[in-house]
């Protein structure tokens, strides 16, 4: 049975488990920490190390505290149960790359004195930590995701080989004065306990799973590690040392009174801080608050494949940068959600975020017992385990992606990521993958037609039907009317790519309709595009319609309002805009109607019995007897001629006005099916069948017609059944007609 602390804020409620679920909580919790620990504290090295030997302690302790404060905190704000927090690779990568980079200076800039290195770098850290906590406020963790993988994938693959680049100095021995290269290339130059150490250390870490399921790799790769060391040291290498401060991590502080004097070290040197650099800082702070998001987003969503739960992205971020800012304030690292300490967790059967926060615990307990041992772990071990961790974080599958020529850009973009962040720095890596985000969205959306289906005016029609001679105009000049589904974003990279493909038609089409139901965005470039069309058009008396314009756009924008501020619709222009396709459709057929010389004007007088186009053809005699059974009737506008469900047997042939077919719904609302206008006939179904009728009829305009009854007209045909087929014959021919049209209209729907 599990309770809630009803007292505590919702962000940091807990879920209280059960005895038996406590301890599978702490052993997973446990386990993971074995995980943590060791990968923390190297990453406090690398990071410090950059700075000179004498800062590898403080970079050690800078690694606890990161995993002390992101485990207590993160958990607690966070919305991932399971998820580990501690500092990672990609920061440690910004960390030692800006480290770096401060300490040499440039042309422009004097390099900085260590002290002031670290406090900058402690200001990056809350920087990055409080926008995140910005990110989660305003609902970021949704956008995050939406950075292409390659850009992701060059990046990480980028981190992996810088921080391998930046411990092969001490897994080899060399000066780090010394380039990698040139270390490599110079093996008089290798210190080989170093190499030994190092090298035990790292298939220490890849044997581990065959040898334990238990024990975590990096911790067995650790100790063997250590073991090296310490067995080289006994067997009297005068290059061991305890107190060599080049081959282990040194003293790390006397427990908690350490972590406190690190903190007040740091910020007291706040008042050495000058404006000008704070401009140093903005660009990583920014570059490391988006990496660790990214970092600490993708290993919630593993969890949540792994465990079939969902976290929530913004409380994450919040969370994660309020727990980033605390490591600030400690004089910790920053970190993210880490995928090896996370999963480590979940498959020793952790549940709830109680498992996160005793992850922190135990690194503090650990700190607190055994910091003596943490002080002599050898160098060359910990560039060890990075070795290996780095070497995952290698995307090698992306080589995969060569062997299809759909996929060579996507390498590419991976490639470039990779290039720059290992020639220049992370930062600039950072504004590339930026720029080729940007790059691969537009080359999505060009790449896919913003046209998702092409209709002209012999393939899709109004719902107002139309008599057989009006059909044959319409079809016989079907380019007159085009009809084009847009979806996508019109932007400026596409709409080129719209014109080119509307280019044909605005030469022979007098009425283009655009609808806009998928459209997802539209910029200033696209509506001047529009305008130009438009303009096109209104040259041979043509006209640019709009139709289902969205109410607002996913954007926020008020499409419709857009148009009219542009004067893209104004009375000047022909342009214009409809509510739906079918006002549209109903519009461009009645104009070309009209300029064909085919008369529809609602005005007319009514039809005579012989003037209904369905009884062309019939002869005198059977035209005489339906007069017998024929009867007028009048309705006013809006007035109902039948409703669904209702009994009858009647044929309504349209003398005059047009009724519209509706099809009831649930909740009082109606589809419109069709609509029938002078000369034209319904109710046929019921005429047919004798069932009850289908749909509602409704007069539009005041309309007169002819009443039919099958009843009346059986008795009739009874005497003179000439006439009844007659009337049938021609009665099935006309639905012929108008199944044939309707099955032209769903083909061409279909393979448009």
């Amino acid at each position: 049975m599990k309770n809630e602390f009803a007292l505590l804020p919702k962000r940091i409620a807990l879920q209280v488990p059960t005895f038996s679920e406590l301890t599978g909580e702490f052993w997973a919790a446990f386990a993971a920490m074995l995980v943590a620990l060791p990968s923390s504290i190297a990453y406090g090295v690398a990071v410090y190390g950059v700075l000179g030997p004498s800062y590898l302690a403080q970079g050690a302790l800078a690694g606890v505290i990161g995993a002390v404060v992101l485990g207590l905190i993160a958990p607690l704000l966070g919305g991932s149960p399971r998820l580990v927090s501690a500092p990672c690779a990609p920061a440690a990568a910004v960390m030692a790359t800006l480290a770096a980079t401060l300490l040499a200076g440039n042309g422009n800039t004097p390099g900085l004195a260590p002290d002031h290195v670290l406090l900058l770098l402690l200001i990056i850290t809350f920087l990055a930590g409080a926008l995140q906590i910005i990110y989660g406020i305003i609902g970021g963790g949704r956008l995050i995701k939406y950075i292409p993988y390659p850009v992701i994938s060059g990046y990480i693959t980028g981190v992996g080989i810088l921080i391998i680049l930046d411990q092969i100095p001490s897994l080899f021995g060399f000066p780090k004065s010394w380039s990698a290269i040139a270390g490599l290339t110079t093996p008089a130059g290798w210190q080989w306990p170093n190499v030994i150490v190092g090298a035990l250390t790292i298939v220490g870490v890849l044997l581990a799973p065959r040898i334990s399921s238990f024990i975590p790799p990096t911790i067995l790769g650790l100790m063997t590690g250590m073991v090296t060391y310490f067995a080289l040291n006994k067997w009297g290498s005068p290059y061991f040392s305890m107190d060599h401060a080049r081959l282990v991590v040194g003293p790390i502080g006397d427990g908690v009174s350490s972590i406190a004097s690190v903190a007040g070290i740091r910020w007291l040197a706040l008042g050495k801080l000058k404006l000008g650099e704070i401009a140093l800082v903005i660009a990583p702070a920014i570059t490391l608050s988006v990496l660790l998001s990214v970092d600490t987003l993708k290993t919630c969503v593993i969890v949540d494949a792994l465990t079939r739960t969902r976290h929530n992205s913004d409380d994450e971020l919040f969370g994660q940068g309020a727990a980033n800012v605390a490591s600030a304030l400690f004089g910790g690292l920053p970190g993210s959600g880490t995928m090896g300490a996370t999963l480590v967790n979940v498959h020793s059967g952790a549940k709830t975020k109680l498992s996160g926060v005793l992850v922190g615990v135990f690194v503090l307990l650990a700190f607190l017992l055994i910091g003596g041992v943490i002080s002599g772990i050898p160098l060359a071990a910990l560039a060890g385990i990075l070795a290996v961790v780095s070497f995952r974080m290698i995307d090698r599958s992306s080589l995969y992606l060569l062997k299809k020529k759909s996929t060579v850009v996507d390498f590419l973009v991976i490639a470039v990521v990779t290039i720059v962040a290992v020639r220049f720095n992370l930062i600039v890596a950072a504004a590339v993958g930026l720029t080729l985000s940007m790059l691969l969205f537009m080359r999505e959306q060009i790449r896919g037609s913003v046209i998702r289906k092409k209709l002209y005016g012999n393939q899709i029609s109004s719902k107002q039907q139309r008599l057989p001679a009006e059909k044959e105009v319409l079809s016989r000049s079907p380019s007159l009317i085009t009809v084009c589904q847009l979806q996508g974003s019109l932007f400026f990279g596409t709409t080129d790519q719209l014109f080119q493909e509307l280019a044909a038609d605005l030469k022979c089409s007098r009425y283009v309709i655009l609808d806009m139901s998928r459209v997802q965005s539209v910029d200033f470039t696209a509506a001047h595009m529009l305008d130009e069309i438009g303009a096109m058009l209104q040259e041979h008396n043509g006209h640019l319609i709009f139709t289902n314009l969205p109410l607002i756009l996913p954007s926020g924008q008020d499409l419709e309002n857009y148009f009219s501020q542009l004067e893209l619709v104004a009375p000047t222009r022909s342009a214009k805009v409809f509510n739906t396709l079918d006002e549209a459709l109903e519009w461009a057929e009645y104009h070309t109607l009209e300029e064909a010389n085919i008369s529809i004007s609602r005005e007319q007088g009514a039809l005579d019995l012989e003037e209904i186009d369905l009884l062309h053809g019939i002869d005198e005699d059977a035209l005489e007897l339906l007069r017998g059974c024929a009867e007028q009737r009048k309705y006013q506008a809006g007035e109902t001629i039948f409703q669904m469900g209702d009994l009858g047997d009647e044929l309504f042939l349209v003398r005059a006005g047009i009724v519209r077919i509706m099809l009831r719904l649930e909740g009082g609302r109606h589809y419109n099916l069709t609509a029938f206008g002078r000369g034209d006939f319904f109710g046929d179904m019921a005429f047919l069948d004798n069932d009850p009728r289908s749909a509602d009829a409704i007069a539009v305009v005041p309309t007169e017609v002819f009443a039919i009854s099958r009843a009346r007209f059986d008795e009739v045909v009874r005497h003179h059944p000439v006439a009844g087929v007659q009337v049938f014959a021609l009665l099935s021919k006309a639905l012929a007609v108008r199944l044939r049209y309707a099955n032209n209209e769903l083909q061409a729907a279909q393979e448009s």
